[in-house]
């Protein structure tokens, strides 16, 4: 994996991020995710990304105060009819969260964008132009998800209490790299050893430290 910063001069808004990254991008197709969004279970993600085929992809969240986000109305085969911005009458009760898969087009989309009324190059302008030339798909994410906005000090908090709620009742981190890369096979059981090894006493290591433990046990006894 690797990771590269590249900073937003002053803010023009979140389609900016397709000019700035477009190097880093190249010829792929690219997933932009909000950094004040939290998702949490399911697999509704990973099947999209399995199945992305070009076009955009867009996620739809059922809420019960969908006046309060962005809406999005589609069709059985999940292909979108409309997008609209905090709707007094919403055509549905979808909101789109802050994640959206793109084909390579959406750099040249974002390059062609003009600032909206309040100057900024918005991301759902982008999705509207997708939208015009039928390309734009939406995704619903199951019941199992748990989309989390923690754009406030109000909602961070309300985020941290699901987090902690769920670890302590399931006894798991939430967002644990190491873990998840060791699971699906990236590294081996002697590189999670070698990483936890890496950090200093706390109690992110202990857990790993468990996690360790049990892979070992599980792997003695077969």
């Amino acid at each position: 994996m690797t990771i590269e910063y590249r900073e937003q001069p002053r803010p023009v808004g979140i389609a900016q991020a397709f000019r700035i990254a477009a190097d880093f991008v190249g010829s792929d197709s690219v997933t932009l995710i909000l950094g004040d969004n939290i998702f949490c279970g399911g697999d509704s993600f990973q099947k999209a990304f399995d199945t992305f085929a070009g076009g955009a992809t867009i996620f739809g969240y059922h809420v019960t105060d969908p006046e309060r986000y962005g809406v999005v109305d589609f069709d059985l085969s999940g292909r979108a009819l409309s997008i609209e911005e905090k709707p007094a009458q919403p055509k549905s009760s979808y909101a789109v969260p802050g994640l959206y898969l793109d084909d390579n087009e959406v750099i040249q989309i974002a390059r062609d964008l003009k600032p909206e009324v309040r100057g900024e190059l918005e991301i759902t302008d982008v999705n509207m132009e997708y939208l015009r030339r039928g390309r734009l798909g939406v995704k619903q994410l199951s019941c199992g998800v748990a989309w989390l906005d923690a754009g406030t000090s109000t909602s961070l908090h309300e985020a941290s209490a699901y987090v902690q709620t769920i670890e302590r009742r399931q006894g798991i981190k939430v967002g644990c790299p190491e873990e998840a890369a060791f699971k699906r096979g990236f590294i081996s059981l002697e590189d999670l050893d070698a990483l936890t090894h890496r950090l200093p006493w706390c109690e992110y290591r202990y857990y790993l430290c468990g996690v360790v433990a049990e892979a070992q046990s599980q792997k003695a006894r077969r």
